[in-house]
């Protein structure tokens, strides 16, 4: 996985940039299934367990912030990397202007 390679889900419509990620790879998945450069269908289906959807324009970390990717369209999934789910990144307060 590398900085601006862009990744489809194989078990819904969920697409994703990579903004950061480490130098090891991981294993990055949406709806349970693996995600891949072409979307690749999966004959397992959306997990439930991991269906909790992405949202257009909102930016998904790891536990230790490593990895930040981009949803560039949404889809049924909830993205992963070895069975954790990725939370929403907090978006930044602008500050005030008077």
């Amino acid at each position: 996985m590398s900085t601006g390679q862009r990744l489809k889900s194989g078990v819904c419509t969920t697409e994703i940039m990579v903004i950061t990620a480490p130098q090891e790879d991981l294993d990055l998945t949406c709806g349970g299934a693996p995600m891949t450069a072409n979307g690749d269908e999966s004959n397992t289906g959306l997990n439930p367990d991991f269906a909790d959807g992405t949202t257009i324009g909102k930016r998904y970390v790891n536990v230790d912030g490593k990895l930040e990717i981009l949803c560039v369209k949404p889809g049924d999934g909830s993205l992963a990397i070895a069975g954790d789910k990725l939370k929403l990144k907090d978006s930044k307060k602008l500050p005030k202007t008077d």
